[in-house]
């Protein structure tokens, strides 16, 4: 097991946990269609926010449940800042908290 796992899964929690106190967590998926997306973020398909509920935190659980090889690189922090400008300071908990885990994902060892 990765070193990271337990901080990793950790911070996931707190993602989704600021997902929902912002009212950014929905209960309807997006389409099927919107899921299948292949643009880097699905940005032709949902937002951000929707992004992360049904995609990156779904993808990261899988990979940690299954003890599968964690990515070496992250840059969701940047993207979280732009695609989330328009939310100010609304939006500084998710970006601090994707900063850590690109931090955390950029310390493989």
């Amino acid at each position: 097991m990765d070193a990271r796992t337990p901080q990793i899964a950790e911070l996931l929690l707190l993602i989704e946990r600021e997902l929902r106190q912002q009212g950014w967590w929905s209960e309807a998926s997006p389409s099927a269609k919107a899921l299948a997306s292949q643009e880097p973020f699905c940005v032709d398909s949902m937002a951000f926010e929707e992004w992360l509920q049904w995609i990156f935190l779904p993808r990261m659980k899988v990979l940690l449940e299954r003890g599968a090889a964690l990515p070496k690189v992250s840059g969701i922090q940047p993207m979280a800042e732009q695609a989330l400008a328009e939310r100010g300071t609304r939006a500084k908990g998710v970006v601090m908290l994707l900063g850590e885990f690109d931090g955390l994902i950029g310390g493989a060892a």
